[in-house]
């Protein structure tokens, strides 16, 4: 039976430009400097710990910031998130095909269960790891291993979908095969370097695999 790992911002979820303002809200909110947008969507894929620690001068700064991101995040996130054309088909899709589905994200529960259930997906997705569920994020392959340990999936048998290079790292280091797709806010030339297995052009294509 097959595996599929999903990224969900991205990858399901067209969530950039809500995570990109997030990021400017929170700078602006705590007085400091505005980075650019390029500079913010290389870190998309890791943990929002990790990206906005470079913000903090303490810890309790970082909890602050932390807070201020997550608040206007949640506040947004219906009105600013959609759904990428097709993808939503493609997993009910192979939902009825009875494949091994999980969702791996560097997203909280409470974020990533937000999206779940805007995109109408909370079903398919049972086995979620999230940021609150393991020691290292992506680009570390932890969140892989737990999802396939959840699965009862063998690395052989898995693909992991996501948009971002440390989607395809953590995939990488984790023995699966990997999948760039080609909707979301990375050029290819960006992914090139991280090796992905196999490109996606659209979400059709998954259902050969």
């Amino acid at each position: 039976m097959r595996t599929y790992l999903f990224d969900l911002d991205g990858t399901l979820l067209d969530s950039i430009d809500l995570i990109l303002e997030s990021f400017h809200h929170t700078a602006r909110v705590h007085r400091r400097p505005a980075r650019s947008n390029a500079h913010w969507l290389k870190g998309i894929g890791t943990p929002l710990r990790v990206q906005l620690s470079q913000m903090a001068d303490s810890d309790e700064e970082l909890e602050a910031l932390l807070d201020t991101y997550r608040d206007y995040n949640l506040e947004h996130h219906d009105a600013m998130a959609k759904p990428y054309p097709g993808i939503v088909e493609v997993v009910k899709t192979l939902h009825q095909r009875e494949a091994k589905l999980a969702l791996v994200t560097s997203k909280l529960s409470r974020g990533a269960n937000r999206g779940l259930r805007l995109l109408g997906l909370e079903d398919e997705f049972p086995v979620r790891v999230c940021a609150d569920d393991v020691v290292q994020g992506k680009p570390h392959p932890e969140p892989v291993f737990k999802a396939l340990a959840a699965l009862g999936a063998q690395p052989s048998d898995a693909v992991f979908i996501g948009d971002s290079d440390h989607d395809i790292e953590a995939g990488r280091r984790a023995g699966v095969e990997t999948a760039a797709v080609s909707w979301g806010p990375f050029a290819r030339e960006a992914l090139e370097a991280a090796g992905p297995s196999r490109w996606i052009e659209s979400p059709e294509e998954l259902l050969a695999i």
